[in-house]
């Protein structure tokens, strides 16, 4: 009954399938292989775990280690060489005042894969309208060629690599790289010289302090100021187109130390694009040119007469008639035909005068004196571009006569320039440099101090009363030599009219600070010179305006010329007579 009931409520019965001893066995292998498998499981996890935390804590001790147990002049890494692999900047270099006058910075450069370009031709064409310094049939030749690498151009701008990036030419790359830049252009081009591709130093102080500046970040610092440099370059540049010279040369030398305030070669060019330039351009006339620079010898030959005893200031000597030596005949440019006192002598500029005195303290005396202020070695200036002097070899009677008014003798105008300053100085000699320093060079007694005395008197006289009177910068007591030879030709000989006149001046003569050095290659004379082209004419107007402009520079300050005390310092009887 109670059956029917729930079958009428939907359920069904199904008999109970009695379970084998088979079945009872594969039920119990199948729990047992399960068990199994969960053990396995478990034991990996615990090994697992263990590992894990075994790592966890050897993490954590060499944590424990490095902070708080390890020395503190870690990391073991200090004790690799500092020396090795290790590459800095090229260091800028500035001028006394710290302007920047040569840095480098990154640059793109232009390369190509010759074998990825499709149209070599085309992709020609289409560079040379924007790299238009390089010719096409030259951008097609690199393009060309059988080499998986080429540079095309090593230093572009970005609006060039834009416009090229823009073309889509495959096989074409850009590559950084370091380039040495000249904010200041040719300021200082023969001062500074330029560095290659490569970022190596070529020529000037570039390449003679290639490692320095390639081995600390320090910058440079030179004895160079900026801006006297401007206004010597700035005058010399004036003098020679008005005097149609092919080259000139300039220098400003701190007279108590040997420091280079200015140097100047003209032509020059811009460091920057040092291959746009020409041969001339790129010649140094100051340091490495060597010329027979005349009449400024003078100042040498009268400091020889002095200190070796043979003359003094009142001493005479007779100009009246030419000097024969063998087949040569020494004559005056200016000749007074009469006795001439040692003043008169240079004043006047007398090569006769100038031959008798050299005749007294002789040829030794000459060529020892010589050696000494640094004429008969190349300038010891820090540039790789300077010039060995020409000399005799064997020092005749001949030689020591011409060498007394600066013929047969070939020095640089640097040379000059030191010389000089220890003639005014004082008497001590230092050698030129272009690096600030901060302490003063010991420098080398050349004459004594009543000597040099003298010879300051003498170079002051000659700017009241002899040719350098167009040099005169009101206020500065400038005194100084003028200096006109003939050149020297190649094949032998003196070219015809071709000269080269200078002028060396220092200033102020009762207390000399600085030596200015001019020199004009091949000048012409014009009207305003009546058609002279001496060092007197045409070089001495120049120093006049470089002390005028530059000595508020350099904290010279301007003295009454009517100062007694500075007027009784320099006072030397002068000759009735004088020229202009």
């Amino acid at each position: 009954m109670i059956l029917s009931h729930w079958k009428k409520l939907g359920y069904t019965t199904k008999p109970v399938k009695r379970m084998t001893l088979s079945d009872l066995k594969r039920q119990a292998t199948l729990q047992g292989q399960q068990t199994e498998a969960l053990e396995t499981g478990r034991t990996r996890l615990m090994i697992t775990g263990a590992l894990m935390a075994l790592a966890f804590t050897g993490i954590g001790f060499r944590m424990i280690d490095v902070m708080a147990l390890s020395n503190v002049s870690e990391p073991k890494t200090r004790n690799i060489s500092q020396s090795q692999n290790l590459t800095f900047d090229r260091a800028p270099i500035v001028d006394r005042t710290g302007m920047l006058v040569a840095t480098t910075v990154k640059t793109v450069s232009l390369a190509a894969d010759p074998r990825k370009i499709m149209d070599p031709q085309d992709s020609a064409e289409k560079l040379g309208q924007i790299l238009t310094d390089i010719p096409v049939a030259k951008l097609y030749k690199m393009l060309s060629r059988k080499a998986k690498f080429v540079w095309v151009d090593r230093r572009i701008t970005p609006t060039q690599q834009q416009k090229i990036n823009a073309l889509g030419i495959p096989g074409l790359e850009f590559r950084t790289q370091e380039s040495r830049v000249y904010p200041q252009g040719n300021l200082m081009a023969h001062v500074l010289g330029y560095t290659n591709v490569d970022n190596k130093g070529i020529s000037g102080l570039e390449k003679s302090f290639e490692e320095t500046l390639t081995s600390q970040g320090e910058a440079l610092r030179l004895s160079i100021d900026g801006r006297v440099q401007h206004i010597v370059r700035d005058e010399v540049q004036k003098a020679m187109a008005e005097f149609q010279a092919i080259g000139g040369s300039a220098i400003v030398l701190d007279a108590n130390n040997g420091q280079v305030v200015s140097m100047v070669s003209l032509p020059d060019f811009d460091p920057n694009q040092p291959g746009k330039a020409s041969v001339e351009s790129h010649f140094n006339r100051t340091t490495l040119g060597v010329y027979e620079l005349g009449s400024t010898f003078k100042i040498f030959n009268s400091a020889m007469a002095l200190e070796s005893g043979t003359a003094n200031m009142s001493s005479s000597y007779d100009a009246s008639k030419p000097i024969r030596i063998a087949r040569f005949t020494i004559n005056d440019y200016h000749g007074k035909n009469r006795v001439l006192s040692l003043p008169e002598v240079f004043i006047y500029s007398s090569n006769i005068g100038s031959a008798k005195m050299a005749e007294a303290f002789g040829a030794g005396y000459q060529k020892d004196f010589l050696q000494k202020i640094g004429m008969l070695s190349p300038s010891p200036v820090e540039l790789p571009e300077v010039g060995r002097p020409q000399y005799p070899k064997t020092w005749r009677p001949i030689n020591m006569v011409t060498i007394s008014y600066g013929h047969g003798i070939a020095v640089s105008p640097m040379h000059v320039a030191a010389g000089v300053a220890s003639m005014v100085n004082g008497g001590t000699h230092y050698q030129p440099s272009l690096i600030m320093q901060d302490t003063k060079p010991k420098g080398t007694r050349v004459i004594s101090a009543r000597s040099s005395k003298a010879i300051r008197k003498l170079m002051r006289a000659n700017n009241i009363a002899g040719s350098g009177k167009k040099s005169n910068a009101i206020g500065y007591f400038v005194g100084g030599k003028t200096g006109t030879a003939d050149k020297v030709k190649a094949t032998g000989g003196y070219a015809d009219r071709a000269r080269i006149s200078s002028y060396v001046a220092a200033f102020p003569m009762h207390d000399p600070k600085y030596v200015v050095y001019v020199m004009l290659d091949e000048p012409k004379g014009n009207k305003k010179t009546f058609g002279y082209a001496t060092g007197g004419w045409v070089a001495a107007p120049i120093i006049k305006q470089i002390v005028t402009r530059a000595a508020p520079i350099l904290g010279v300050t301007p003295i009454d010329p009517a100062s007694e005390e500075v007027n009784r310092e320099l006072a030397l009887k002068l000759p009735q007579d004088s020229h202009t």
